[in-house]
């Protein structure tokens, strides 16, 4: 059977980042240990409806998972594998921020179980992180991938580019910074301005498309020779560094969601259930689960797998999507079409919303 993921969202942060569209809560009480144990009880229900199967990762995702303490991210980590199989080869995640660094956090975190710390950086500049609205330092958060380096085998670290007025030297200059710490793997977002972001409501607005295409592609360019493969729109990872548990969504496996934010997809008897907290459920049909397999699929470097997408929902890849428009994009040099993959090209990378609209 295909992997099989367990997502725990903690929707809690210290402060709400300007740019930010995802939900999460500003609380300075909260009853961590009572939250915890509701996200046990949803752990054992969801045991019950998927049977024993092998999970082989867990996410912590957020909010700030890193302002959860080591003892319950080691008591949820238990509880899954008290429910289901934990592989003995886990990828086992968990995301934290530089501000909720201290002595031993991350030390504790290893010894609770995680074995792969994903650090939200965005920058390593002052006036960029001031911009962002990041409460740590460029120094602290040097701090944080220092002792992330020390305690985990496995890691990776979150950037954003195309800020406003952002030059293309100026970003290389960051760039051959982030190379030079030795990171297993590179999450590089550019910034995007969401709608009811106080970004958005004070007018902020990103790089315009063609600067941030530039950097885009000498990113690209940069990294491969520092040796990542861009393997996901935007990601990068040394080889066989890959997010594995972000594996799982983008090639249409089943997983998990726990928590206040969290969503899930399983198959359960030939059915489709996506589910949301805390313990809903909706049956989706074929077509539905095959439009969400080619919108996450096509994200991948390695495409759309055909017969993987039959697996997932039961119909012929080439019968669901606009035949006429993947000629065309093939023709225009944006997809890479053969009878076992659909694949974007990198010409494609840059314009993959569009594509996607086409093909649905």
């Amino acid at each position: 059977m295909s992997d099989f993921g367990i997502y725990i969202h903690w929707p809690f942060c210290k402060s709400k980042c300007p740019y930010c569209d995802f939900f999460s809560r500003v609380r300075k009480y909260i009853d961590q240990d009572a939250i915890v144990d509701s996200y046990i009880e949803d752990i054992a229900f969801y045991a019950q409806k998927t049977g024993l199967r092998s999970v082989t990762s867990i996410f912590f995702g957020g909010g700030t998972p890193s302002l959860l303490s080591p003892q319950n991210v080691e008591r949820l980590i238990a509880a899954v594998a008290r429910n289901w199989r934990l592989a003995p080869d886990a990828e086992i995640s968990l995301e934290a921020n530089p501000n909720t660094r201290s002595n031993t956090l991350f030390a504790d975190l290893r010894r609770a179980g995680v074995n792969r710390l994903s650090l939200g950086v965005q920058s390593l500049d002052d006036a960029e992180l001031r911009f962002l609205g990041r409460t740590h330092t460029a120094a602290q958060a040097m701090q944080s991938l220092e002792d992330v380096l020390k305690n985990f085998d496995n890691h990776s670290a979150d950037f954003i580019y195309a800020l406003p007025q952002q030059s293309l030297q100026g970003w290389d200059r960051s760039l051959r910074q982030i190379l030079g710490l030795g990171l297993k793997h590179l999450s590089l977002y550019q910034l995007t301005v969401e709608e009811n972001t106080v970004f958005s409501k004070k007018g902020v607005r990103p790089l315009n498309e063609e600067e941030a295409a530039q950097i885009y592609l000498s990113t690209e360019e940069v990294l491969q020779k520092g040796g990542y493969r861009h393997y996901e729109i935007s990601n990068y990872a040394q080889p066989g560094a890959e997010c594995r548990h972000n594996l799982v969504y983008w090639r249409g496996g089943d997983y998990v969601g726990i928590g206040e934010g969290a969503h899930g997809r399983l198959r359960i008897g030939g059915r489709f259930f996506a589910t949301t907290h805390r313990c809903r459920s909706e049956e989706l049909s074929a077509a539905e689960r095959a439009e969400e397999l080619l919108l996450m699929g096509l994200r991948l470097r390695e495409g759309i797998d055909k017969q993987r997408f039959y697996r997932c929902c039961g119909l012929e890849f080439d019968a669901f999507v606009n035949a006429e428009a993947v000629k065309e994009l093939v023709s225009d040099g944006f997809l890479t079409d053969t009878p076992q993959s659909l694949q974007i090209t990198p010409q494609g990378l840059l314009v993959s919303d569009k594509i996607i609209e086409e093909l649905l």
